[in-house]
């Protein structure tokens, strides 16, 4: 039965619900068996010690970035028509949510993605400053901080098209990005082999993690070519998922069924899998009444600036910046930087300096 087949019999929402479920649980597998964290991969470089977390998140990235310009060369992907590079963005709001969402993520020890995956290893800290997350980015998308969002988002703009396409303003195209991938991947490799801990889940994790991004890309354009419906392709992102399951369950009539109708579960599902296979399941609270305090603030920090941003650290970071949307890579720099000072501010050891057991706490603290 073809995809086309497919779709008549069961409606496009439902085949993209069960595509993304089953993209998700994969995502959430390879996440959670490789430890996949932005927040762990950022301590590590500003730490300057280069080691299995930075060589994990560099493996996604890259993997990403290859897979998705290798099949827009062979012309089995369009992307042209990706939210990310067609529609007007927000050159403002790219960069300070990005410094937002990279603060939230050091207070919360964790990005949204590595949240969810938490919390479905029994991590209440994460399952918490998960759901403030969906809840802070839900007022920022159409609730009480929207107008706070808008005004600052309306500071910089960029027209949609070749503007807000970094291979378009460079010159160096398909064949460009492609090449930037490769060396990002000979990067994650020269890292990986200085880890102490070189193990086969940080190289299995890591490529299946960028693969799945690159998944998501391939299979909603694939419904997007065999529907009659208009279908926006997307890849894999948590704010706006977050925000769609949170009204999901306060209001009524739900939103359509799509894509990240079966995400959010699947990716759950998937962790859940991957914590049972490790033995990895605990359940964990809060230790103090300040840990607590911090992670709340961390949460809506995140949340407001992912929806400024236009996404989350796997949204924007990795989804957007395997297509090279200036937006999405504005974005990631600012959370790298936003998460170093930080940390720097806030973890930072007595003395102003670290040893190797103190940073080994602090990127492993979930």
């Amino acid at each position: 039965m073809n995809l086309a087949t497919l779709l008549e019999r069961f409606g496009d929402g439902n085949v993209l619900a069960v595509g993304g479920a089953v993209i998700g649980m994969l995502f959430g597998f390879f996440a959670q068996r490789s430890r996949f964290c932005l927040r762990a991969a950022v301590i590590e470089f500003w730490h300057r010690s280069f080691g299995e977390k930075l060589s994990v998140w560099l493996l996604a990235f890259s993997t990403a970035v290859v897979v998705v310009q290798l099949l827009v060369l062979v012309q089995a992907l369009d992307i042209s028509s990706a939210r990310q590079l067609s529609s007007r963005g927000s050159l403002s709001g790219a960069l300070i949510g990005g410094l937002l969402f990279g603060a939230g993520m050091i207070m919360t020890r964790g990005c949204a993605s590595r949240l969810l995956v938490l919390s479905a290893n029994g991590n209440l800290r994460a399952l918490l400053s998960g759901l403030i997350f969906a809840v802070a980015a839900q007022a920022s998308l159409s609730g009480a901080l929207a107008p706070l969002r808008l005004a600052i988002s309306s500071w910089w703009t960029v027209d949609g098209g070749p503007s807000r396409d970094l291979l378009a303003l460079t010159g160096i195209g398909p064949w460009g990005g492609l090449l930037s991938g490769l060396v990002w991947f000979a990067a994650a490799l020269v890292f990986s082999l200085r880890s102490p801990s070189r193990g086969l889940w940080m190289w299995v994790g890591g490529i299946g993690t960028g693969l799945m991004v690159a998944a998501a890309w391939t299979f909603s354009y694939l419904v997007s070519t065999q529907s009659f419906e208009a279908v926006q392709i997307q890849g894999l992102t948590f704010s706006g998922p977050s925000a769609e399951w949170l009204m999901r369950v306060l209001s009524s009539p739900a939103p359509k069924v799509g894509f990240d109708f079966g995400l959010l579960p699947g990716v759950f599902a998937g962790s859940f899998l991957g914590a049972v296979v490790g033995r990895d399941l605990k359940l964990e609270g809060f230790k103090d009444g300040y840990s607590m305090r911090r992670y709340i603030v961390g949460a809506v920090l995140m949340g407001f600036g992912s929806m400024m941003a236009g996404g989350c650290a796997v949204g924007a970071g990795v989804t957007g910046g395997a297509i090279f949307a200036v937006t999405a890579w504005l974005t990631l720099v600012g959370m790298w930087l936003g998460a170093g000072l930080t940390d720097w501010l806030m973890d930072r050891p007595e003395g102003g300096t670290s040893t190797a057991t103190e940073l080994a706490v602090s990127v492993k603290a979930p």
